[in-house]
This record gives structure tokens, sequence and C-alpha cells, in this order.
């Protein structure tokens, strides 16, 4: 019996070794939060990459005009999480949790490197 209990804790000493590595990459997760924080991706309105991108075209007096998503690969970490936290016209409220903040901000930033 104290073998069995010796070997039990041994394995229970082992097991976090035998589980460290993550499931997927954190820029991985990032990617996947980009195309789908809560409902409608980032990347349906600023590219796949964060580049930017035009929404729609519309007639207006006339003229034809472009309503764009910018391109958030340059911005700031902290123009990035000021804007992630405010209220847009257009862009959708996500209620994202500041580590989601940060792994969006992480994946924009480093997508083209």
């Amino acid at each position: 019996m104290k073998g069995f209990f010796i070997s039990f804790v041994l394995l229970l000493l082992a097991m976090p070794s035998l589980f460290s590595e993550d499931f997927i990459t954190q820029k991985e997760y990032a990617k996947m939060l980009y195309s789908n924080p809560r409902g409608i991706g980032c990347n349906k309105c600023h590219g796949e990459k964060g580049e930017g991108s035009v929404i729609a075209t519309y007639i207006q007096k006339g003229k034809e005009m472009a309503l764009k998503a910018p391109a958030i690969t340059q911005l700031s970490k902290a123009r990035f999480f000021q804007a992630m936290n405010r209220q847009h016209n257009v862009m959708p409220t996500y209620f994202l949790t500041s580590q989601e903040i940060n792994s969006l901000y992480y994946y924009v930033s480093n997508v083209n490197k």
C-alpha cells in the first residue's frame, strides 16, 4: 500500500508537466477571437489582417461615398484599448475582457510579422 501511495504522489507531481503545452498558441487564439469575438468578426470590416477595408458604398447628394473601417495594425496599445472600450456609431460594442482585448491587440500588431 505504501508503494502505491508513493507512486500516486509521484504521478500527481508529474501531471503539470504532462499537460504543460497549451492546446492552441497565443496567435491561434487571438486569430480565432479576431474572426469572431462576439458575433460579427473584426475581420469583416477591418480586413483579415487589420489592414482596413470598405464596408459599403452609397450615394449621397449624387456622389458615391464609402463607409470605411480604418486600418488597426499601427495603433498604440492605449489607443486600441480606448477604441475597444467605447461606443461607436458603426462598430458594435463587444463587451470584451481586458485579456481578450490584449489578445486582439497582440494579433493585429503581430499578424504581419
